[in-house]
């Protein structure tokens, strides 16, 4: 905690300043515009933003059958698309983030500490569907402070420590 993992995340997303250098697809991250690096690099944070009542107004209106689709997958009933966020769970919440990230298909996600507030049946059906985007060929770099799931996702594992990354 505190070693800033949750930065280097948010500075690949592009979303906290940073003089490093992004590449995707041997494109420069300065080469984006920062939506456009978003859509491409899609950060996914520990607690994400919840900005109108409902949790369906945090889905595209056309992609509302995939959104319903990935909520099952994740565990969740469809139902709770047609829900007020005020009655979510924390776990709900972060799943339902993570579908929202996913309807947008992109190449790279990034993931802040993704099953922190799920129960271990929660954690395998989310390790099921990013295990099944890194078949498709999603690049997938995620914050996490459970080392059992970091070896079974990660083909390659860093730690940070004092700010600093290194091989684990």
């Amino acid at each position: 905690s505190g070693s800033g993992k949750s930065l280097f995340l948010r500075m690949a997303a592009d979303l906290d300043p940073n003089t490093g250098e992004v590449w995707l697809d041997q494109r420069e991250r300065a080469a984006f515009t920062p939506p456009q690096w978003r859509s491409q690099a899609a950060y996914v944070a520990a607690e994400a933003g919840w900005w109108a009542p409902a949790v369906c107004e945090h889905f595209p209106a056309d992609r509302m059958d995939m959104a319903r689709e990935l909520a099952g997958q994740l565990g969740l009933a469809a139902e709770l698309l047609d829900a007020a966020v005020a009655r979510l769970s924390t776990g709900e919440k972060q799943r339902l983030a993570l579908a929202r990230a996913l309807l947008g298909d992109p190449p790279v996600l990034l993931l802040d500490e993704p099953t922190g507030a799920l129960d271990q049946a929660s954690v395998g059906r989310v390790e099921q569907v990013i295990r099944a985007r890194m078949a498709d060929g999603v690049a997938v770099v995620m914050v996490t402070h459970d080392e059992a799931l970091a070896r079974r996702l990660g083909e390659q594992r860093y730690h940070m420590n004092e700010r600093k990354l290194s091989a684990a």
